[in-house]
């Protein structure tokens, strides 16, 4: 090991290696919060009692919607691939229609915006 120097019984670091490691370490760490701080803050869950019934109907809202892009885009692709019969595809964007409607109805009496469901996951971007 080069860059370990052993003198009575003692291990330090070459002082030349540890230069190297710490340069690399900061612009890497530089490059991260860099990174960090373009990307907006994570929304939190606010715990005050008042709003506990508006941020659970949000979750619920969120993953709901989540769900019915992930049954319409299924039902686009089983209709590309002719999988589908017209009462099968009529029944099924019948269905889809109403949980739309549902959700829509329900983020409104909540008093939530159709844009809040879109939910943010940092690095990654938003969800839908």
């Amino acid at each position: 090991m080069g860059a370990i120097r052993v003198r009575s019984g003692k291990r330090r670091l070459s002082p030349r290696r540890i230069t190297r490691v710490q340069s690399r370490q900061l612009d890497g760490l530089r490059a991260e919060l860099a990174r960090r701080a373009t990307i907006a803050k994570p929304v939190r869950w606010n715990a005050r009692p008042e709003d506990a019934q508006r941020a659970l109907a949000k979750l619920l809202l969120a993953l709901a919607e989540i769900l019915r892009k992930l049954l319409e885009r299924q039902a686009i692709r089983r209709m590309d691939a002719g999988s589908l019969t017209p009462a099968q595809i009529e029944a099924m964007g019948l269905a889809l229609m109403r949980l739309e409607r549902t959700i829509v109805e329900l983020a409104r009496r909540f008093k939530i915006r159709p844009e809040e469901l879109n939910l943010d996951l940092g690095p990654l971007g938003r969800l839908l």
